[in-house]
């Protein structure tokens, strides 16, 4: 029974004392958290700028495959993306 009063006392505190140090630190955990990588940055695909008639080197990045990858590769490539962004099967 104490030992159960003594853990809800040490989990009291250290809420305490953590919602503390965010209260003081406000301003600092904003900037931290603004500064890290938005989610899309840790996509394996491409995402970014693109010329205005597609080069083989722009293909292969959006397929995540080397510019000079075999064409089995190639079409393996694509399927997984095709799959993965049809709107009845992907996410």
């Amino acid at each position: 029974m104490s030992s159960g009063l003594i853990l809800a006392g040490v989990t009291i505190a250290a809420g305490s004392f953590l919602g503390r140090y965010v209260l003081r630190n406000r301003a600092l955990i904003q900037k931290t958290i603004k500064s890290l990588p938005i989610a899309s940055s840790f996509s394996k695909y491409h995402r970014g700028g693109f010329e205005p008639k597609m080069s083989r080197r722009e293909a292969a990045m959006i397929l995540g495959v080397p510019p000079t990858a075999k064409p089995n590769k190639i079409k393996e490539a694509h399927k997984r993306i095709m799959i993965a962004n049809h709107p009845d099967r992907g996410s």
